[in-house]
């Protein structure tokens, strides 16, 4: 009985794994794991501005484009984009802090998405937005391997306190990542 292999599996794993069988040994399975190529990257934009507002007030714009392109293949072709923020602070005297807890994130719905499997949105609609406090989903992709992407373009929504900011710029860090 002759038994047919894929040459290159074979030959790795024979050369790493496998003994030189002997007269009497049965041939077992050569198994070989192909390392997934190409890279899984998120790009958002650099800067945003959310404008000026008193305090007690509301202040929301669209973050801009961000998009995962996963280029990862064969493999499980999952993954998920996480969100989250630092504080917001005014740096000049007296140094005064917004906390991220006030800043509210909604992803809304694909723009665009190339390849198989699911995109879910992790706030599909404004209603379902939710606060920074802690680090969010902010999109995700189940189930068919192989090359895909995903854009959307976040809303964001700072909550200006009533009482504790004084006039001035406040800076903080909205971060997406990706795994």
């Amino acid at each position: 009985m002759r038994r047919r292999t894929n040459p290159l599996a074979t030959a790795i794993v024979l050369a790493a794994a496998l003994p030189a069988p002997s007269a009497s040994a049965t041939v077992a399975p050569a198994t070989y794991v192909l390392a997934r190529a190409g890279e899984l990257t998120i790009t958002a934009p650099v800067a945003v501005s959310l404008g000026s507002g008193p305090p007690g007030s509301q202040r929301s714009t669209q973050m801009g484009t961000v998009t995962v392109t996963d280029r990862r293949d064969p493999g499980s072709g999952a993954w998920t984009a996480t969100v989250s923020s630092t504080n917001y602070t005014r740096t000049t005297a007296p140094v005064v802090t917004i906390g991220r807890a006030n800043m509210s994130y909604w992803s809304g719905p694909a723009s665009a998405t190339q390849g198989g499997g699911t995109f879910i949105p992790g706030q599909p609609t404004a209603a379902s937005r939710v606060t920074l406090a802690a680090p969010r989903t902010a999109f995700s992709h189940t189930a068919v391997a192989g090359i895909n992407n995903a854009s959307w373009n976040p809303t964001l929504v700072l909550s200006i306190p009533f009482s504790g900011v004084t006039a001035g710029t406040y800076t903080g860090v909205v971060t997406h990542s990706v795994a």
